[in-house]
């Protein structure tokens, strides 16, 4: 433990480790990021599992035409698997296309089973589909435990009419609940890895109330516009991992809210889309809370903002040790914000005192290009400032030539080595408690 003054500069004995991404003062590009992710591939031994078991949906009548409903073989065949007293896969074949409609996969199960997507997995077109159903699911898994799902497929969630109906694409449209594409729901030892989910109606892939989970090699895409997209989504989760991923949609990569915890993210590539987000927190004043959050080994390009921490006026609850470490930006708006008065809405949003207390957040090697002139912004609560925030070799530049700028607003914290732009701390004579970053080495779950 340090004491440190505010706008002073000091040291700290740091453990690096070097991770895929070489953070230097000039800028990789996109592709030699690309090349050391590895991506699905249909049919990769590595995804083999050792399943005493194997149930091709197939055998359970799906035509895997892409026109006849398939989800009742789904249905059948999962229920087999799950009474099944040993390790058992279900094979969706390569080459095929099975037409799912809204479902819920429920366990405990009596094994361990693995979910094998080697072939295509589509919705409904039509959002009428959902009529008297809940509108917020398609793929639904609930209390499933020890499962994998991978197998180098793809996951089409045909969400094009669900944005076109959305407000935010037509002001006029009423603003609805559109479905995740995939949530899990209070899964344990889960595992999704090797696949490719695509143009969700909505959130792409969530995880909800989950413990120990392993994401990786996942591909998860939709255009810039489509609206509330967000790849990953987090919520009241913990030891999460997800590594090795490329996510490009038109909300947040990756979305961390509803206390969670032990979030790591590493080698990791977003955009576009909103960024990596912890957040949004607080909304109609919800207390929250979230800690030990580390992002590891990033390439963030083209979106909206770079690593961000995003809170509501009249919440409580805290946002603690979140550490974003070896973060390369690349034509990035608001590469690090912290922004505390977050109002998604359509109109203004009502002025409260209460606010989510964020403290310990850290920021260690992130370099690259802004597309705004303010590259570091902390807009901090009025009646809750932000403390013990911890900058260290960040390098951030105008992508356009200009000089980018640091924007503060109650925010106290302290910066070691070079920082660009400057740091713009309140200064005070007062004296805070500062911790160097701990556990820097990247230690999976």
């Amino acid at each position: 433990m340090k004491q440190l003054k505010f706008c002073s500069f000091s040291t700290f004995s740091i453990v690096l480790i070097h991770v895929l991404v070489c953070l230097s003062a000039s800028l990789v590009s996109t592709e030699g990021f690309d090349s050391l992710l590895e991506l699905p591939h249909s049919g990769s031994n590595r995804t083999r599992s050792k399943s005493k078991r194997v149930i091709f949906i197939g055998d359970f009548g799906a035509k895997g035409d892409g026109f006849n409903d398939d989800t009742e073989a789904f249905a059948n065949a999962w229920k087999k698997a799950c009474s099944f007293p040993a390790r058992t896969k279900i094979v969706f074949s390569a080459g095929y296309t099975f037409l799912i409609h809204p479902i819920v996969i429920s366990g405990p199960c009596k094994s361990r089973l693995t979910l094998e997507i080697s072939g295509t997995i589509v919705a409904p077109k039509d959002p009428d589909v959902w009529k008297g159903l809940n509108r917020r699911r398609w793929l639904y898994f609930n209390r499933v435990n020890h499962l994998t799902v991978q197998g180098g497929g793809t996951i089409d969630g045909m969400g094009q009419e669900w944005w076109s109906r959305s407000c935010k694409i037509n002001t006029t449209n009423p603003c609805r609940h559109a479905p995740t594409a995939i949530t899990f729901h209070k899964c344990k030892n889960l595992k999704v890895q090797n696949l490719r989910v695509v143009n969700s109606q909505q959130m792409h892939i969530a995880f909800t109330n989950c413990l120990r989970v392993v994401i990786s090699n996942l591909e998860v895409i939709a255009p810039a516009e489509s609206p509330n997209t967000d790849g990953i989504h987090i919520s009241a989760s913990r030891g999460v991992e997800v590594k090795n991923s490329i996510v490009g949609t038109g909300d947040d990569c990756i979305s961390i809210v509803g206390n969670s915890s032990l979030i790591r993210i590493r080698n990791f590539a977003c955009g576009p889309g909103h960024g990596i987000s912890i957040g949004s927190l607080g909304k109609s004043n919800a207390s929250v809370r979230i800690h030990d959050i580390m992002v590891y080994g990033a390439l963030i390009s083209n979106t909206q903002n770079g690593v961000r921490i995003k809170t509501w006026q009249g919440g409580s609850g805290s946002a603690t040790n979140i550490q974003f470490l070896d973060v390369l930006m690349k034509n990035v708006s608001n590469p690090i914000i912290i922004d505390q008065y977050y109002c998604d809405s359509p109109v203004p949003c009502a002025n409260q005192t209460s606010a989510v207390k964020v403290e310990n957040i850290t920021f260690i090697h992130i370099k690259g290009t802004s597309a705004t002139e303010e590259a570091i912004k902390f807009a901090c609560s009025d009646d809750s400032p932000c403390e013990g925030l911890f900058l260290e070799d960040v390098q951030l530049v105008s992508h356009s030539g200009g000089i980018a700028k640091s924007f503060c607003w109650e925010a106290y914290g302290s910066s070691v080595g070079q920082v660009e732009p400057p740091p713009c701390f309140a200064c005070s004579e007062g004296l805070i408690q500062q911790k160097a970053p701990s556990n820097l080495a990247f230690q999976s779950f």
